[in-house]
C-alpha cells in the first residue's frame, strides 16, 4: 500500500466515526473535541509538512481529497481540516524560510492543531509596538479553527499604519486573549468561527511574522499570493463533497423509504421514471463539477509545486480555473443538496434525518464570498483575457 491509499484508508476511519454522530453534532453546535482528537491521533495533521521537518510531503491534491471525504458527512471538519493546512501556506508566505521551518518542525512533532484569527477585512484589531513586539487589543471574527488550535494564525493592524497587516503565529493560551465559542450560525456548526478577542494581549517579536513585503517587481509576488486561490479550493472541495455525500444520502432514503406516488404505477420510489430522471440529471451535474473540480486541483499541484519560480501570468490562470471551478461548484452543490428532497418525498424533511445538512453549509459558505464578484473575475478573464488581480479573495 503506498502513501496515498494508506491516506484514503485512514481518512475513510474517520469518514465512518464522523458520520456516526454528523446529525447530533450539527444539531448541537458547539465544538467537536473528540473529533479534533481523533483527526490528531490519525497523523493526518502532518500531511503537508515536508518530509524534512517531519511530515508526510504530499501534494496538495491528497490534503482536499480527505477534504471532500469529510465533507461528504461533515462540512465543519472538512473545512477545519482544509484550513488548519490553508493557514499554514499563509504563515509560509508571511515568514522567513527559517521561521516557517522551525513552526513546520514543532507542528510535526507536536501534532499541532492550527486555527486562526486571520479576517483581513477585520480592522478591529490594533497593535500598539513597544519594546520586544505588540500589544494588542479589539477583536476579530470570522475565526475559523479558533476554538481548537494549539497554534493560532493572527493579523493585526499597526497602531501607526492601520493600512497595513502585519501577521503572528501564538499559542493562543495567554493573558487577555480570549475564544468566544459564540459561532451560531444555520450551518458549518462545528467550525468554532466566531469571536476572538484580544485585551492588551502581548504578542512577542519572535512570533511575528518577518517575511519581507513584496514589491511590485518582487518575483515572489505570485506564489505569495496564493493563499486566496487556494481558500476558494478548499471550499470548492467542501462543496463537492456535500453534494456528493447529499445525494448518497439521498438514494439510499430512496431505496430503503420512500413510496412512489400513488398515481405512478409501481410498487417501489426508486422505479419510478421521473425519480430516475431527476436523479440523472443530479448526478450528471455532479460529474461535471467533480471533472472541473479535479482539473483545478491538478492544475494548483503544478503551480504551488513551483514556489518561487511561478509566473504571474501561471498564478493568473490557476487564479481563474479555481474561480470558475468555485462558482460553478457553489451553484451545483446548492441544487443537489436542495432538489434531494423532490426524490425523497415529503417524510425526509424529518429532523432526525439530517438531510438539511448538507444545504445549510453549503449556503453558509457561498455567502461568505459572493459568486457574483467570483463571476466577475471569471467573466473579464472570458472577455477581455484579464487574468485576476491578487487581493484579499482573488
Amino acid at each position: 500500500m503506498n502513501s496515498t491509499d494508506s491516506t484514503q484508508v485512514i481518512a475513510q476511519r474517520l469518514v465512518s466515526r464522523f458520520a456516526q454522530t454528523a446529525i447530533s453534532r450539527d444539531r448541537a453546535g458547539g465544538t467537536a473535541d473528540a473529533e479534533i482528537s481523533a483527526l490528531r491521533d490519525s497523523g493526518l495533521l502532518t500531511l503537508l509538512i515536508a518530509r524534512e521537518h517531519g511530515g508526510q510531503g504530499q501534494p496538495w491534491s491528497v490534503a482536499l481529497d480527505v477534504v471532500r471525504r469529510f465533507a461528504q458527512v461533515d462540512g465543519s471538519l472538512a473545512h477545519l481540516y482544509g484550513y488548519h493546512f490553508l493557514d499554514q501556506v499563509v504563515a509560509q508566505t508571511s515568514s522567513s524560510p527559517e521561521q516557517f521551518a522551525a513552526l513546520q518542525r514543532d507542528t510535526a512533532a507536536h501534532h499541532w492543531f492550527w486555527g486562526n484569527a486571520n479576517n483581513s477585512l477585520d480592522r478591529r484589531l490594533i497593535g500598539r509596538r513597544e519594546e520586544g513586539g505588540y500589544r494588542l487589543s479589539g477583536l476579530k471574527q470570522f475565526t475559523s479553527g479558533s476554538p481548537y488550535a494549539h497554534r493560532l494564525l493572527i493579523s493585526f493592524r499597526p497602531e501607526t499604519a492601520p493600512d497595513s497587516i502585519v501577521r503572528a503565529v501564538i499559542d493562543p493560551v495567554r493573558e487577555g486573549l480570549r475564544i468566544h465559542g459564540d459561532w451560531d450560525a444555520m450551518g458549518q456548526r462545528q467550525t468554532g468561527s466566531g469571536t476572538v478577542s484580544f485585551d492588551n494581549v502581548w504578542v512577542d517579536e519572535r512570533e511575528v511574522l518577518q517575511g519581507v513585503s513584496p514589491g511590485p517587481d518582487d518575483q515572489s509576488l505570485p506564489f505569495n499570493t496564493l493563499g486566496p486561490i487556494l481558500a476558494q479550493l478548499v471550499l470548492t472541495h467542501v462543496f463537492l463533497g456535500s453534494a456528493q455525500g447529499a445525494l448518497k444520502e439521498a438514494a439510499n432514503y430512496t431505496r430503503e423509504h420512500s413510496r412512489p406516488w400513488y398515481t405512478a404505477g409501481v410498487e417501489r420510489a426508486q422505479d419510478d421514471r421521473l425519480i430516475i430522471r431527476q436523479y440523472g440529471e443530479l448526478a450528471a451535474q455532479l460529474e461535471a463539477f467533480e471533472s472541473l473540480t479535479d482539473k483545478a486541483t491538478a492544475e494548483f499541484d503544478l503551480a504551488f509545486a513551483q514556489g518561487l519560480a511561478l509566473s504571474g501570468e501561471q498564478r493568473g490562470e490557476i487564479g481563474y480555473r479555481v474561480a470558475a471551478a468555485n462558482v460553478f461548484g457553489g451553484r451545483v452543490a446548492l441544487d443537489i443538496t436542495s432538489r434531494i428532497f423532490e426524490v425523497m418525498g415529503a417524510r425526509a424533511t424529518d429532523n432526525r434525518f439530517g438531510h438539511d445538512r448538507f444545504w445549510r453549509n453549503v449556503r453558509t459558505h457561498t455567502l461568505h464570498n459572493p459568486a457574483e464578484y467570483k463571476l466577475l473575475t471569471v467573466g473579464l478573464h472570458a472577455l477581455r483575457g484579464e487574468l485576476p488581480v491578487p487581493g484579499f479573495y482573488s
